[in-house]
Protein backbone atom coordinates (compact mmCIF):
# COMPACT_ATOMS: atom_id res chain seq x y z
CA UNK A 1 0.00 0.00 0.00
CA UNK A 2 1.31 3.44 -0.92
CA UNK A 3 1.64 6.41 1.37
CA UNK A 4 -1.41 8.69 1.06
CA UNK A 5 0.63 11.80 1.78
CA UNK A 6 3.09 11.01 -1.01
CA UNK A 7 0.15 10.27 -3.29
CA UNK A 8 -1.32 13.75 -2.81
CA UNK A 9 2.06 15.45 -3.20
CA UNK A 10 1.59 15.49 -6.98
CA UNK A 11 -0.47 18.43 -8.30
CA UNK A 12 -2.17 16.33 -11.00
CA UNK A 13 -3.35 13.82 -8.42
CA UNK A 14 -4.68 16.67 -6.27
CA UNK A 15 -6.58 17.96 -9.33
CA UNK A 16 -8.01 14.50 -9.91
CA UNK A 17 -9.12 14.32 -6.28
CA UNK A 18 -10.72 17.74 -6.57
CA UNK A 19 -12.57 16.55 -9.67
CA UNK A 20 -13.70 13.34 -7.94
CA UNK A 21 -14.92 15.36 -4.95
CA UNK A 22 -17.85 16.36 -7.19
CA UNK A 23 -18.77 12.72 -7.80
CA UNK A 24 -17.57 9.41 -9.13
CA UNK A 25 -16.49 8.97 -12.75
CA UNK A 26 -14.64 6.72 -15.19
CA UNK A 27 -10.97 7.03 -16.09
CA UNK A 28 -11.84 8.10 -19.64
CA UNK A 29 -14.06 10.93 -18.45
CA UNK A 30 -11.47 11.98 -15.89
CA UNK A 31 -8.75 12.04 -18.56
CA UNK A 32 -10.91 14.20 -20.84
CA UNK A 33 -10.97 16.93 -18.18
CA UNK A 34 -7.19 17.30 -18.00
CA UNK A 35 -4.37 18.05 -20.42
CA UNK A 36 -2.59 14.79 -19.66
CA UNK A 37 -2.72 11.48 -21.51
CA UNK A 38 -5.06 8.62 -20.66
CA UNK A 39 -2.14 6.35 -19.59
CA UNK A 40 -0.85 9.08 -17.27
CA UNK A 41 -4.29 9.52 -15.71
CA UNK A 42 -4.54 5.76 -15.28
CA UNK A 43 -1.18 5.74 -13.50
CA UNK A 44 -2.29 8.58 -11.20
CA UNK A 45 -5.50 6.68 -10.41
CA UNK A 46 -3.46 3.56 -9.64
CA UNK A 47 -1.26 5.49 -7.20
CA UNK A 48 -4.30 7.03 -5.48
CA UNK A 49 -5.95 3.59 -5.30
CA UNK A 50 -2.81 1.97 -3.85
CA UNK A 51 -2.72 4.74 -1.24
CA UNK A 52 -6.33 3.80 -0.41
CA UNK A 53 -7.55 7.35 -1.10
CA UNK A 54 -9.88 6.32 -3.91
CA UNK A 55 -11.80 3.17 -4.62
CA UNK A 56 -13.25 1.69 -7.75
CA UNK A 57 -16.11 -0.49 -8.86
CA UNK A 58 -16.93 -2.14 -12.13
CA UNK A 59 -20.11 -1.30 -14.00
CA UNK A 60 -20.26 -3.68 -16.95
CA UNK A 61 -17.00 -2.91 -18.80
CA UNK A 62 -16.33 0.45 -17.15
CA UNK A 63 -14.40 1.08 -13.94
CA UNK A 64 -15.85 3.91 -11.87
CA UNK A 65 -13.58 5.74 -9.40
CA UNK A 66 -14.63 7.55 -6.23
CA UNK A 67 -13.03 9.15 -3.19
CA UNK A 68 -12.86 7.23 0.07
CA UNK A 69 -14.10 9.92 2.43
CA UNK A 70 -13.14 7.96 5.54
CA UNK A 71 -9.48 7.90 4.43
CA UNK A 72 -9.55 11.64 3.68
CA UNK A 73 -11.10 12.31 7.11
CA UNK A 74 -8.35 10.25 8.75
CA UNK A 75 -5.68 12.25 6.93
CA UNK A 76 -7.30 15.56 7.89
CA UNK A 77 -7.58 14.46 11.52
CA UNK A 78 -3.91 13.53 11.62
CA UNK A 79 -2.80 16.79 10.03
CA UNK A 80 -4.97 18.76 12.46
CA UNK A 81 -3.35 16.90 15.37
CA UNK A 82 0.15 17.92 14.34
CA UNK A 83 -0.67 21.49 13.37
CA UNK A 84 0.96 24.01 15.68
CA UNK A 85 -1.01 26.83 17.20
CA UNK A 86 -0.23 30.24 15.83
CA UNK A 87 1.42 32.60 18.25
CA UNK A 88 -0.79 35.38 19.49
Amino acid sequence: MGCPYQAIANHNRRKILKYLSKGEDSAGNIASKFKISQPTVSNHLKILREANIIGNRRVKRTIIYSIKNKKIDTMISFLDSVKTEKSK
